[in-house]
């Protein structure tokens, strides 16, 4: 059975469709191409594995199709990388009625829709997400980036998908590492704002670590729901959207201060997480067994609850400076007043340092 989510943006709605087999069935992509030519965004990891059954389940409906392979990792989320996506396109001579599909994990995904996003200066694009993280997050809510040696996603655009294709069989070739990492974003759901999801998710994760495909299904379509309902009501991240960040202030810091790549984006803001739990204690909102709480369901996905120090204190909060959320000079943290209940707030010096000494290695 095929899931439904429909991310009700007024200029831009547009389905998520969750299930089996997806990939291998064309007409939910061609019946929404304005003409039947597309390019196909992929990496040296996924294109052996699904590219071509995307090819000939779309070349057998009459589909042309180019296909624009990158290498693989969050170090090529660069603009050399964006820059072959755009020689391909322009020596190949698309239009701008050629559409853009994203076949790939988080990286693919930001970089197709932004490639999307300023090509011809807009071409449709749809997203078919092969990693559990781009699946419940990145592939929804039409945020589209590169990153720059000084900041993750600090160029980029909001550009909204004309549909996302979330195939749970790709799944089942994703590294354990890689679906750990997918794992935090599951996560973070919970504790922003739904509380009897993270208590399901507590109760079923041997299971989905298991990759259980019913339960897995169920979790995407809780997330997606989620994200959906909170893009919806503020698609450029002026308020409530920043709410998802949870974790990503203090795990943005964690990647670009190991290097982009050495950390996974997932490990990141699972470490990202446990330290605003310490932050939130600090400020008096959780308990010690809340925060115990976080920590415990991170292990059970084999996720790290410990952040390396990256040179201190000083040099943390220097790059954390660097985030998205700095705002007149001021960094925006999402905390947590109660598991399940996230907000948009600053934070204390020695609320910071607080964290920093409880879950960071080399400072304890």
């Amino acid at each position: 059975m095929t899931r439904v989510v429909r991310v009700d943006i007024a200029h831009a709605p547009y389905d998520i469709l969750i299930g089996k087999n997806l990939l291998s069935v064309a007409d939910r992509i061609s019946s929404l191409l304005p003409q039947p030519r597309v390019a196909i965004v992929s990496n040296t990891t996924v294109a052996p594995l699904y590219m071509q059954p995307l090819v000939a389940s779309l070349e057998a409906q009459g589909i042309v199709c180019q296909q624009i392979i990158l290498p693989d990792g969050e170090k090529y989320k660069t603009w050399e990388s964006l820059n072959l996506i755009m020689d391909a396109l322009l020596t190949e001579r698309a239009e701008r009625k050629t559409t853009l599909i994203a076949l790939g994990g988080g990286v693919i995904g930001d970089m197709t829709g932004f490639a999307a996003a300023i090509y011809q200066r807009g071409v449709p694009f749809i997203q078919i997400p092969t990693t559990l993280l781009a699946q419940v997050d990145s592939s929804v809510g039409g945020k589209t980036a590169i990153n720059h040696p000084l900041g993750k996603n600090m160029i980029g655009a909001f550009y909204q998908p004309r549909l996302v294709l979330a195939d749970i069989d790709s799944l089942s070739t994703l590294p354990d590492r890689e679906f750990s990492a997918g794992m935090a974003e599951v996560i973070k759901y919970g504790l922003i704002d739904d509380p009897e999801f993270l208590a399901w998710l507590e109760v079923n994760m041997d299971g989905l670590m298991a990759r259980d495909e019913v339960l897995l299904a169920e979790a995407i379509e809780r997330c997606c729901q989620n994200k959906a309902r909170i893009v919806a009501a503020d698609e450029k991240e002026t308020g409530q959207r920043a709410l998802l960040n949870l974790g990503h202030t203090f795990g943005h810091a964690i990647e670009a201060g190991m290097g982009y790549g050495v950390w996974l984006h997932g490990e990141a803001v699972a470490a990202g997480m446990v330290l605003a739990a310490y932050a939130s204690q600090a400020l008096g909102h959780l308990i010690t067994q809340d925060v115990e709480r976080v920590i415990a369901i991170l292990k059970k996905t084999k996720l790290p609850v410990v952040s390396p120090s990256l040179g201190g204190a000083a040099r943390f909060k220097e790059l954390m400076a660097q985030d998205k959320k700095v705002d007149a000079g001021r960094i925006k943290f999402i905390l947590l007043r109660q598991l399940g209940e996230a907000y948009i707030g600053e934070l204390p010096e020695s609320a910071i340092d607080s964290a920093l000494l409880a879950a960071c290695e080399a400072d304890k």
